[in-house]
């Protein structure tokens, strides 16, 4: 076994889900992470906790789905019970194929979500972390070759990871203090309001409220939008391909949106309930690790350099106790790059420009 998936299970455990003894722990194994479970499989045997594991399989997923009437049980008791119960859930992803649920009907997804809203919640409300174990199916929609994307993966997860908690927490003061962001780039000029929201620190561990392996971001839940964002990074939604989606904003929804392709898919996605029309997410990539756009929004989102934004679910850390966010049985990113031209402002003071932030070496003010 590569050392680095031993140090990938290390990180996970230790870092991000801070497992001790006795805790219960739900291990979701994708079809293609196998190697990964068993070197985190060792990790939880050492450290005393309880190990359920779960298989995950978009092929399973895909037959289930297709073969069924469209008339979900919502949120079956069995499985709420799991979650309710568990301490913390690893979700160890590694897809064989990414495209495998492309042609499920929209109308049996949305059921199928929407159903399952109270699971979802469930597993939310546990120390859960979701991590990627590099598989041939992920290089080859990266556009690499496996070896050079195991080595990419590795470079953006393991990390120095207090180290980067430690400069976003410079992001985090000013997104917290801060009322109004305005984003201007090719194709974009919105501004999101956030006063009284709370800007979490996303350096990959539940200590952080952070529950992605990579991480490095900061995101925050705007409650009010207004103008025209435009996302250049074409990204794999629900297994179909989505290039230069725009969406324009009025009132805190969207009013208008488009898309040179899979415009139908942004629609299901808008079109799911009456939360999938707002943003429930504002996020500031900040890890430089990743350093290309891999068609994987788990590494996509997290890149120095991207904004993304995510219609519908807004995250309770973000919520002051007593505030609601956005509420939807979806919460769907997608990305716009901050390359030449471009500049983000907090309250008129622009704290990156061109994709540099105001205390790294190369900004211009």
């Amino acid at each position: 076994m590569d050392d680095r998936i031993r140090e990938h299970a290390r990180t996970l455990v230790e870092w991000s889900a801070r497992i001790e003894a006795g805790d219960d722990v739900v291990l979701a194994v994708d079809e293609g992470a196998h190697d990964l479970a068993v070197a985190v499989a060792e990790q939880l045997g050492e450290r005393g906790a309880n190990l359920l594991s779960t298989y995950q399989s978009d092929e399973l997923t895909r037959a289930y789905l297709d073969s069924h009437d469209g008339e979900f049980e919502e949120s079956p008791a069995y499985e709420l019970a799991l979650y309710e119960r568990a301490d913390s859930v690893l979700f160890l992803k590694g897809s064989r194929n990414t495209a495998e649920t492309a042609d499920v009907d929209g109308d049996t997804r949305r059921a199928y979500s929407t159903a399952r809203q109270a699971i979802r919640e469930a597993r939310l409300d546990t120390d859960w972390v979701s991590t990627q174990h590099p598989t041939r199916a992920m290089a080859q929609q990266a556009g690499m070759a496996y070896a050079d994307y195991r080595d990419f993966v590795y470079d953006a997860t393991l990390r120095d990871w207090e180290a980067l908690a430690e400069e976003q927490a410079r992001l985090k003061e000013i997104l917290d203090d801060g009322d109004k962001v305005h984003l201007v780039t090719d194709g974009t000029d919105l501004t999101l309001f956030i006063g009284d929201r709370i800007a979490v620190n996303s350096a990959a561990s539940v200590a952080y409220d952070s529950h992605n392996l990579p991480s490095g971001e900061v995101f925050t839940a705007p409650y009010d939008t207004a103008g025209v964002v435009t996302f250049d990074v074409p990204m794999t939604i629900q297994g179909r391909r989505v290039k230069n989606v725009e969406l324009t904003f009025k009132d805190g929804v969207v009013v208008d949106w488009s898309a040179e392709q899979g415009e139908s898919v942004i629609t299901e996605v808008i079109e799911t309930d009456g939360g999938s029309r707002q943003l429930g997410e504002l996020g500031i990539g900040m890890n430089r690790g990743v350093d290309r756009i891999t068609d994987n929004i788990l590494f996509d989102e997290k890149m120095g350099g991207t904004v993304h934004l995510a219609l519908g679910r807004a995250y309770d850390a973000c919520l002051p106790e007593g505030q609601s966010g956005t509420d939807s049985a979806v919460h769907e990113d997608l990305i716009t790059t901050m390359g030449d031209g471009s500049r983000l402002e907090v309250d008129g003071e622009v704290v990156q420009r061109d994709g540099v932030f105001r205390w790294e070496d190369g900004f211009e003010a």
